[in-house]
């Protein structure tokens, strides 16, 4: 489970960007903008990361606030499972990222395999829906679902991309250092569980 003090100043944010979207009274707005500047100081004394960089990643957004969606593509071969070695941290993780404004699910899973990997590859079906709050990542500002989607390759071949500097299988008992933001092992072993049981229903936080 996350941090009190992490979950608080996310709800706290919430409710003010939502309050903004919909106040009228100039009371209110004050109001709704303390409560905002108020989420931004408790993610300043946790983190220790500039205020004017919170209010730009953390406290920028307007309109009803809602989940950031992370989809991520399960891809296995041979018993062994698809990872992209992240150029950001230098971790391995599932290919994926952010869900795109206009793309299905499963367009996202099979876009983010092919920029990622170089496999061109189908969605099979909808593995599990996660709450990242409920699973062992490390904080962040967001709040975020994470979809996970078995693919099949149908054509393409292994390849860097932009974000990424490495493409391999992984067996259940050989896999790499992994980047815990994206995926953590306790996910990557829930994945193997779907390999092993075809028939396993799909997990729902």
């Amino acid at each position: 489970m996350e941090q009190k003090w992490l979950t608080w100043a996310k709800e706290i944010q919430a409710i003010a960007q939502t309050g903004l979207a919909y106040a009228r009274d100039v009371y209110d707005i004050e109001r709704y903008e303390a409560l905002r500047g108020l989420s931004v100081d408790i993610m300043a004394n946790y983190t220790f990361e500039s205020k004017e960089k919170i209010r730009l990643a953390f406290a920028g957004d307007d309109g009803y606030c809602t989940p950031k969606t992370d989809i991520r593509g399960v891809i296995f071969q041979e018993n062994k499972i698809l990872l992209v070695r992240e150029k950001l941290d230098g971790k391995w993780a599932l290919p994926g990222g952010w869900a795109d404004i206009g793309l299905s699910p499963s367009e996202v899973a099979v876009k983010e395999i092919a920029e990622e990997s170089g496999f061109q590859a189908e969605a099979v079906r909808l593995l599990a829906v996660l709450d990242k709050k409920f699973h062992q990542h490390p904080p962040e500002p967001y709040h975020v679902y994470k979809m996970f989607i078995e693919c099949r390759i149908v054509g393409g071949s292994a390849a860097e991309g932009v974000e990424t500097s490495g493409v391999a299988f992984f067996a259940e008992n050989e896999l790499p250092e992994l980047s815990e933001e994206r995926n953590t092992p306790e996910q990557l072993r829930t994945m193997f569980e779907f390999l092993r049981n075809p028939e396993k229903p799909v997990i729902l936080d």
